[in-house]
């Protein structure tokens, strides 16, 4: 679940949750919304923290490569 769908879940379920008056005959819709509420904190909350754990999109191809030229190497060879 990415950030985007948390927060569609989270808004949908704070409507549900908060707004909606009407009565469902065999559903609660306040319990509805509250789970998605619920639902998407949690997803917002781990699509944070894997976000930067990870370094964001494209993280894995910055890699670099480092060479150890040894205690020897001052600086550039001469020419």
């Amino acid at each position: 679940m990415g950030l985007g769908v948390g927060l569609i879940l989270a808004a949908t379920g704070a409507v549900l949750a908060f707004a909606v008056n009407t009565e469902v005959s065999g559903v609660n819709i306040h319990t509805i919304g509250w789970i998605l509420l619920i639902a998407g904190i949690v997803g917002i909350l781990l699509s944070l923290i894997f976000w930067s754990s990870w370094a964001g999109p494209g993280g894995f191809s910055r890699r670099r490569t480092y060479y150890d030229e040894g205690p020897g190497a001052a600086g550039p060879p001469p020419y």
